[in-house]
């Protein structure tokens, strides 16, 4: 009987040692898994940062872009909105704008016997102007501005009315203006474009800022 206590208690013991080592082995270890954990989770945010710089490049391609690639459409969207609004308009002054000149053009060449077709906006603007090449030539002479008379044949025009005349500078003056409209168009589509960077920028540094707050456990 003695002897099976004995071996109860040695054997007891010889557990309970081996018991303590293991708590105290996974006790060392335990930082060291939780510092690799943390390492891998820092690891998987960089990962996840977003690049300002791409984010800029989106943004002059296609405005919005870069707010999307942002993870926030939602403000994007009214640039990308903008931009379609702008193609829109270009495209149809500058549908408009030829379209007048291809009537101006062939209004001049049947009520003014010339062809405008290659010809500079100044010499248009002078047909539109005097009822003639002749008149023209004249008060260019009186003023002694001989070098600005046109005496080539492809020069001369001579309105079969100043009614015709008015007519043909009101077709010329509103495709000019279509064109000239156009500049206004392009200017806004790139301000568009900086305005959705420099707000791509913004949302980007957002989402990264969230990136690296703290984790809670």
């Amino acid at each position: 009987m003695k002897r099976v206590i004995f071996l109860i208690v040695i054997f007891s013991s010889i557990i309970f040692s081996q018991t303590k080592n293991d708590i105290l082995y996974q006790s060392k270890n335990l930082p060291v898994q939780f510092s690799n954990q943390t390492s891998l989770i820092q690891d998987e945010q960089n990962i996840k940062r977003k690049s300002p710089g791409i984010a800029i490049i989106y943004s002059l391609l296609l405005p919005g872009m870069g707010e999307l690639y942002a993870n926030n459409f939602e403000s994007g969207k009214y640039f990308t909105i903008a931009e379609g609004i702008f193609w829109g308009t270009y495209a149809g002054l500058n549908i408009y704008g030829n379209n007048k000149k291809e009537n101006y053009i062939a209004f001049a060449k049947t009520n003014a016997g010339i062809n405008l077709e290659g010809k500079e906006s100044d010499f248009i603007a002078n047909v539109g102007i005097y009822l003639s090449s002749q008149e023209y030539n004249r008060i260019q002479e009186l003023n002694r501005n001989f070098e600005k008379t046109y005496n080539l044949p492809n020069q001369q025009w001579n309105w079969q009315s100043n009614e015709l005349r008015k007519e043909f500078r009101n077709m010329w003056s509103s495709s000019e203006s279509a064109f000239n409209n156009l500049r206004f168009v392009a200017g806004a589509m790139i301000l568009n474009r900086i305005i959705s960077a420099v707000n791509a920028v913004r949302l980007v540094s957002a989402y990264n800022k969230n990136l690296s707050q703290p984790i809670s456990w």
